[in-house]
């Protein structure tokens, strides 16, 4: 049984909750809420896509899969969705957001990341582990995780090369926003690491305010040591310490206006 904030024991019920947004055709909704779900300290619950609000919640996570069947183009029709209004908005009022795969290209679809995901290079589905290495190690995302840090996830797309002109890709490193870069597995930034040809090797970028976090592999997916690797669960602690000391700055800032 999945457990909810509706039938959690009390004690859950303080946790930080992340909504995981369901669309027509996501697949790996389960797995994010299976992988947050096993994280002491948070909570996850799934959100239908015709929802117009996430108030209640600490972060969005927006899974991988197929929205909408990938009819039209990756994320393309789950942009309009309605609970996407509450996620661009809540994404601008500092809320931690994180895309993976098709939650990548919805992210991009909706303004919220620059550049776009286009086809394979090989024109090709691809379903491997990768090695990344962690290229920004302060961010909301890679609390704990030194710069040259290696991660293991799998990823699974036909359409997760990421491009961007040559304007945006010189922001995008001038501003510290490429989280992750494919490697091999001593860590050099090389083409046969590259498991679909995106530019620069990119594997995940935040914008440029640092709250919003799209990457192609699946951490969701990297999070139990059955499943061969642990290193998804540090971009979930991650985001619940930089939450953790959102929590704190207000709670003081709240205090400072009282005395006042």
């Amino acid at each position: 049984m999945i457990i909810t904030l509706s039938n959690a024991p009390p004690h859950a019920r303080s946790a930080m909750r992340f909504a995981v947004i369901q669309f027509p055709g996501s697949n790996c909704d389960q797995d994010c809420i299976a992988a947050i779900n096993g994280l002491e300290g948070l909570q996850a619950e799934y959100v239908w896509h015709k929802e117009t609000s996430l108030n209640d919640f600490d972060a969005i996570v927006l899974p991988g899969g197929f929205a909408y069947g990938d009819y039209l183009r990756c994320g393309a029709i789950a942009r309009f969705s309605p609970i996407m209004q509450a996620v661009v908005s809540d994404a601008r009022e500092g809320k931690l957001v994180l895309g993976t795969c098709n939650g990548f290209q919805v992210l991009c679809e909706a303004g919220l990341l620059p550049g776009a995901l286009v086809r394979n290079r090989s024109l090709r589905f691809v379903c491997d582990m990768v090695t990344m290495r962690v290229e920004v190690e302060d961010s909301s995302f890679t609390h704990r995780c030194p710069k040259g840090t290696l991660l293991r996830m799998p990823v699974a797309h036909g359409e997760g090369c990421f491009f961007a002109d040559p304007k945006t890709l010189r922001e995008l490193n001038a501003n510290r926003q490429i989280i992750l870069r494919y490697a091999g597995r001593d860590g050099r930034i090389v083409p046969e690491a590259n498991p679909n040809g995106s530019i620069e090797n990119i594997a995940g970028i935040c914008n440029r305010e640092g709250n919003v976090f799209g990457l192609m592999p699946h951490p969701d997916r990297a999070s139990d040591a059955r499943l061969g690797s642990v290193d998804g669960a540090k971009i979930f602690r991650s985001m619940m310490q930089t939450i953790g000391s959102q929590r704190r700055r207000k709670t003081a800032s709240q205090r400072v206006k009282q005395v006042a």
